[in-house]
């Protein structure tokens, strides 16, 4: 179903009804579609606090100007084969 955006503003929550029930909604500027209402899915993987726990530590020296000027230079030299 198809509606102008002065419709839909002011038959918004029936037309998240119908998205949310399966039917393709779409809202028009001046007949011009220009949006669709979806149904939000639920997340595929629950998310499990810790996940990261595992991973190596940072050094100490992770972010001293001597180690951001040597990335630099590794980013900026002329790598041409």
């Amino acid at each position: 179903m198809q509606y102008n955006m002065l419709e839909a503003k002011s038959q918004l929550s029936k037309l998240v009804q119908a998205a949310l029930a399966g039917e393709d909604v779409i809202i028009a500027n001046k007949g011009v579609p220009v949006v669709r209402l979806v149904k939000v899915g639920a997340q595929q993987r629950a998310r499990r606090p810790g996940a990261w726990a595992g991973l190596p530590r940072a050094k100490a020296d992770w972010d001293t100007p001597e180690t951001n000027a040597a990335i630099a230079d590794a980013l900026t030299s002329d790598q041409s084969p």
